[in-house]
């Protein structure tokens, strides 16, 4: 039986404005539960790339579909609840731990999840390597690897069905990257989520047999 395709591009293209095409007539598939990555030199147009599969861009040809159903059909709030982009920079609120984790329960189209209770908040701090830290700890205490592996358990915690990562580990030094990149892979192999990772240099995951997608060119070739 094949696989279930939950993403697919159907001869998209791209272009900021009036402007020429960044990529043209991409076509390509991911199967739900695959991990994916996109590859290619600084603006080669990756993380435009990875900010269409959920409307954070509009591409101005073609389709994208999500699960059989083109994206324009999903209320955008929703789609990126089930499609969780996570950028480069983490975004903070002020306030505790808790307070940030909780923050996406505030919002009214999340207000019909179940809210994690304090034994489901802690687990999850320890299965990110972050036991040593009290709910209660002020978050912008936290260092830049805390920091990322904080945005990392808030968008879990929705229980997304896609997680987008861009270049999670760029703005970090090479410790907290190497942590951060290491629960990356434990995600990536344990959570049966559906994952596409952008990076601009060459990294390897092979051990993760993952579908590779080549940005250059304005061309998305893929090197599975």
């Amino acid at each position: 039986m094949d696989q279930e395709i939950i993403i697919e591009f159907s001869r998209v293209s791209f272009s900021f404005g009036q402007g020429p095409p960044l990529f043209q007539d991409v076509s390509l598939k991911v199967p739900a539960g695959s991990f994916c990555l996109i590859q290619g030199p600084s603006g080669s147009g990756k993380s435009t790339l990875l900010r269409m599969f959920n409307r954070l861009e509009e591409p101005s040809a073609g389709q994208i579909f999500f699960k059989g159903h083109p994206l324009l059909s999903f209320h955008p709030p929703r789609l990126r609840r089930s499609i969780l982009f996570i950028q480069q920079t983490p975004t903070v609120f002020d306030g505790t731990i808790r307070d940030n984790l909780l923050r996406p329960f505030t919002f009214k189209n999340n207000r019909d999840l179940v809210r994690p209770g304090e034994a489901q908040l802690n687990k999850i701090l320890e299965d990110f390597l972050m036991e040593g830290l009290d709910l209660d700890d002020h978050a912008q205490t936290l260092s830049g690897g805390q920091l990322q592996r904080l945005c990392f358990i808030r968008g879990l915690l929705l229980e997304p069905e896609v997680l987008l990562l861009d270049e999670p580990t760029s703005a970090l030094d090479h410790e907290s990257a190497e942590i951060v990149e290491s629960v990356t892979r434990r995600l990536i192999r344990e959570s049966g989520l559906t994952v596409v990772l952008v990076s601009h240099k060459k990294v390897d995951f092979q051990d993760l047999a993952p579908m590779v997608f080549e940005v250059t060119g304005g061309r998305v070739t893929g090197l599975q």
